[in-house]
């Protein structure tokens, strides 16, 4: 498929122009350095950090300032910030600018995990329109001249919408968009993402509203980013396993043919770079990289034959040497498999 180039760059504060226009939406335990700059290299316009609590930023909480780790030569570094207090959000968001010279701050409103909402944070602030304006003032306050963004959900359930304030606040408190996940909390990640709520929402703001969800297929992508008329477009679970998505979103953006879809030669390939990035950037030991490495196997064997086999050796993996004999069995099988 080849089309003309559509669409403008993103714009991200007065500094910052995001081009293609697909962010690599933040994943506790996948949006580390390795993976982002991955996913960079393919194509993707933003890469965000996993989300951190603000809480572990402030009390520097070891676990927490690991995850906020970025990669000397990794601009613009985007990191994402959860948390329901406003006092906290703004500190927290205040060293993360003096301290990492952070280029741009997302706040978390979306995530629908239940230890969080029952606390107040995540996906649960925006039904709270007062404190969830606080939270955005004190952020965008402190943060200055940094810009700040927001990620929702729908709301909590399909009775209790919060998409609505949660955008006018957006757009009042100076944020530079709004993320919009089409699903409510009790949806989880079930059902399909509702793009026309989305669309609703970019219709009544003048602030930038980006789409969310059920992103799997470049060509999907696009298409839903035509009918919502959302200027962008972020990329979760569609990617994991195949950052190569956004190698076919920029080469549709930018109006070239679509490169062919990787084959196991490629994605070996991928597996072992990934793995030596986590080495590298890590740097703890081979088996804190093995840890990391597992979660991303059984992604990365989707769709070819004797995935299930690979993933059941690649849970149990304990070293780079049993990565290689995974590997190159996995090879084998594939090479026979067309003989």
């Amino acid at each position: 498929m080849q089309t003309a180039k559509i669409h403008e760059p993103l714009q991200l504060g007065s500094k910052l122009t995001i081009w293609p226009p697909v962010v690599l939406a933040p994943m506790a335990g996948v949006t580390n350095y390795p993976y982002r700059k991955i996913c960079s290299e393919l194509g993707a316009g933003l890469c965000v950090s996993e989300m951190v609590s603000s809480r572990g930023i402030l009390e520097g909480h070891r676990g927490t300032w690991k995850l906020v780790h970025f990669a000397d030569s990794e601009h613009p570094r985007s990191i994402q910030i959860f948390g329901g207090d406003p006092v906290a959000m703004g500190e927290s968001a205040r060293r993360l600018k003096d301290e990492l010279q952070v280029d741009h701050i997302d706040i978390n409103f979306g995530c629908p995990v239940k230890k969080l909402v029952n606390k107040g944070m995540g996906a649960a602030v925006p039904a709270d329109p007062k404190n969830c304006r606080a939270v955005v003032r004190a952020v965008v306050e402190a943060a200055d001249p940094l810009p700040v963004t927001i990620k929702v959900r729908l709301g909590i359930d399909d009775e209790n919408l919060t998409f609505l304030d949660a955008g006018r606040i957006a757009q009042e408190e100076g944020c530079s968009w709004i993320t919009v996940h089409g699903r409510t909390v009790k949806q989880m990640y079930s059902g399909k993402a509702n793009w026309e709520l989305i669309a609703e929402l970019n219709d009544q703001l003048e602030l930038p509203v980006l789409g969310n969800g059920d992103i799997f297929e470049a060509e999907d992508g696009l298409e839903r980013m035509r009918r919502a008329g959302v200027p962008g477009i972020v990329i979760g679970r569609g990617c994991l396993g195949n950052p190569w998505l956004f190698r076919e979103l920029r080469a549709l953006f930018d109006g070239d043919p679509v490169p062919p879809r990787p084959a196991v030669e490629d994605v070996v390939g991928m597996v072992r770079r990934h793995f030596q990035l986590l080495l590298e950037h890590f740097g703890e030991s081979e088996r804190a990289a093995i840890l990391r490495m597992r979660k991303f196997g059984s992604w990365y064997a989707t769709g070819f034959y004797g995935a299930a086999e690979f993933r059941r050796r690649f849970n149990t993996v304990n070293s780079g040497e049993e990565l290689e004999e995974i590997l190159g069995l996995w090879l084998e099988g594939q090479a026979a498999r067309e003989d």
